[in-house]
């Protein structure tokens, strides 16, 4: 085969540290326009990023080339050091440790979309800790509890 093709996309998410409420209303755009282009420059096509207060949702295409922790670990990384030069409250801003991380298929992108453009509504109904439980169930992922937050 002389070519090499992939399309894997990927749901992350990953919540602030205890989950506080600190990606305030001045500062979400921003972050997420940075996440979004700091996932950019790891080779991915295609980015949507969005969430809360308190998490945050990035679905995109891993490029090929690029190994999964290494888009994790930069892209924490490099928000958590934006945000703390944002001028705004807390300037100890931090990203939980873990993250959970989801395939998608390219029939299922559109709507994990829809589903991350309407957390804010979402969230009105719904806390982070059981949206995410819900996930780990939906993909058959067994987990303690005790082990699951930082």
């Amino acid at each position: 085969m002389p070519q090499s093709f992939c399309q894997i996309y990927v749901h992350l998410i990953f919540s602030t540290k205890d989950r506080l409420h600190t990606i305030t209303s001045d500062i979400r755009l921003r972050l997420h326009a940075y996440l979004a282009e700091l996932v950019r420059g790891t080779g991915s096509a295609f980015v949507v990023v969005g969430g809360p207060a308190d998490h945050v949702h990035v679905l995109f295409s891993l490029d090929k080339k690029t190994a999964f922790v290494d888009v994790v670990e930069q892209i924490k990384k490099e928000s958590s050091k934006f945000v703390k030069t944002c001028g705004v409250e807390p300037h100890d801003f931090y990203w939980q440790r873990g993250y959970g991380a989801f395939s998608v298929g390219p029939t299922h992108k559109d709507g994990v979309v829809q589903y991350i453009a309407a957390q804010e509504e979402h969230h009105q109904r719904m806390t982070f800790q059981d949206e995410y439980r819900a996930f780990l169930v939906k993909y058959g992922i067994s987990f303690e509890e005790k082990y699951v937050w930082d």
